[in-house]
């Protein structure tokens, strides 16, 4: 009886030990939190005291100071890892993640090039050309090619005139938040999308393949899609289904440039606008770049309806975590003094550290026999799996949408002649370049333009694989010869 009682006084004391430590750390988060809260004079010594008292009582970990980041981290007994080892698992975890990512990327590319190219192949209304855009007033129908060649630089000059004006205005409505603006403006182009260009496609499908409908049910039915379609792109929905209708909406837009633009005028829009998301991008003062530093600055995610994530991140959560981030970096700023450590490395650290010691402290509640402990056990083991989901959530990889539409036009614009192969080619070459993209965007981290490489490589394959290796492949099979 006595080794029992002695047994449950030792449990009681490491218990009551446990708790004040977890007292402590809330206290020291507090005031690091709120730094305004802590004594005028002497802080410093303050924090010192505490983070002793803290080494002697807690009694599993001891506590030592991380030199580069200037933070306290954790070192369990039996588990001495440099921070080298920590960063190493950690960029292994983003390859893996990345790589996760990179496939989530390729599948919807894909669905979207395949629906243009199955759409071009089958309905022949996005083939003819009667109609052409405003921004094109020059048609094309000399058949002088010097006539044609400068006929199509201006329309392409004159169309990316238009898209520049229209990049910069976006830029100061969202520099001065004219929000409401914004998203009056994306909502016309979704309805405009989802209702009028979508119903000419679909009754263009049901005249291809002789399909009779009756107008009630098709009213019923654009209703519901168009409807459903606003609600999952500019509020809440689900993920897959965000993703179907980003997809759609790309589709639609990729076929209206098809159709509405002269031959070589759409080739060197191609060759024009990869030029300018290079310069939008990656130039100081490029609008893309000063937008998305502008909603990095502000924790604000760049609107759902211009860009395909294979993540969902809703404006509630966003605002959620502002406030979250906001005190962290004041939190950061205020610890780190003249280190030049960034908020990213020491974050991992705490992290990484943070988790070993809640699951050495989660197993030795767990081995308690009093039911508060089990309670608090488990509080935190819910709370840690939440924030790892919202971090999870928030390591998504993004795509513009005017990619996925440039991308379906390339394609799609080469399966309109009728050659599989090379169809085929600039499929391959566009994939290839998204890639190479992508994995530059894990060297440099950092928001890169997806177009250049993509488009580069595409309109080679397409030249190369028309004018020499189409006429080689039907040399050879003219004179029967099989390679």
């Amino acid at each position: 009886m006595a080794a029992v009682s002695s047994r449950f006084s030792i449990e009681n004391i490491q218990m009551r030990n446990l708790l004040n430590t977890r007292t402590e750390e809330e206290e020291e988060a507090r005031l690091m939190t709120n730094p305004n809260d802590s004594p005028a004079s002497g802080s410093n010594d303050g924090d010192n005291r505490r983070i002793v008292q803290r080494q002697d009582r807690r009694p599993g970990p001891t506590l030592d100071r991380d030199v580069t980041s200037n933070n306290p981290s954790l070192d369990l007994p039996g588990h001495h890892r440099s921070h080298s080892n920590y960063d190493e698992e950690e960029e292994e975890e983003e390859l893996k993640y990345g790589a996760k990512h990179v496939i989530k990327l390729f599948v919807p590319v894909t669905l979207c090039m395949l629906v243009v190219v199955a759409t071009i192949s089958s309905v022949t209304f996005y083939t003819v050309r009667d109609i052409y855009l405003v921004y094109t007033p020059f048609h094309e129908k000399s058949s002088d090619p010097g006539t044609k060649a400068w006929q199509s630089v201006a329309n392409a000059l004159i169309l990316m005139c238009v898209i520049v004006c229209m990049t910069i205005v976006l830029i100061l409505l969202y520099k001065y938040k004219c929000y409401k603006v914004i998203h009056g403006w994306l909502i016309v182009s979704s309805l405009m999308l989802l209702f009028l260009f979508a119903y000419i496609y679909l009754g263009e499908v049901l005249r291809a393949y002789n399909i009779p409908m009756d107008y009630f049910t098709l009213v019923i039915f654009m209703w519901n899609f168009g409807v459903v379609g606003m609600i999952c792109i500019h509020w809440k929905g689900p993920l897959i289904l965000q993703q179907a209708y980003l997809i759609v909406v790309a589709a639609l837009m990729a076929l209206v440039f098809i159709k509405y633009l002269p031959d070589w005028t759409t080739w060197v829009v191609l060759a024009v606008i990869s030029i300018w998301d290079l310069v939008a991008v990656l130039c100081p003062k490029g609008p893309l770049r000063i937008l998305v530093e502008t909603a990095q600055e502000r924790n604000e995610p760049i609107f759902p309806a211009l860009i395909y994530s294979s993540t969902v991140i809703y404006s509630m959560m966003a605002d959620r975590n502002t406030g979250r981030s906001s005190k962290r970096n004041s939190q950061m700023s205020a610890r780190n003094d003249g280190t030049t450590c960034t908020e990213t490395d020491s974050v991992r650290i705490e992290s990484r550290s943070s988790t070993q010691y809640e699951g050495r402290r989660n197993a030795n509640m767990m081995n308690s026999s009093e039911p508060v402990a089990n309670g608090l056990a488990v509080g935190m083991e819910n709370n840690f799996r939440s924030q790892t989901s919202v971090e999870e959530d928030e390591r998504g990889v993004k795509l513009g949408l005017g990619d996925f539409i440039f991308y379906s036009v390339l394609v799609g614009k080469a399966s309109s002649y009728g050659d599989w192969n090379t169809t085929l080619a600039c499929f391959v070459a566009i994939l290839i370049g998204l890639c190479l993209t992508l994995l530059l965007l894990a060297i440099f981290k950092k928001a890169l333009p997806a177009l250049p490489i993509s488009i580069t490589f595409g309109l080679i394959f397409y030249f190369a694989t028309r004018e020499i290796v189409q006429p080689f492949a039907d040399s050879l099979a003219s004179e029967q010869v099989y390679i």
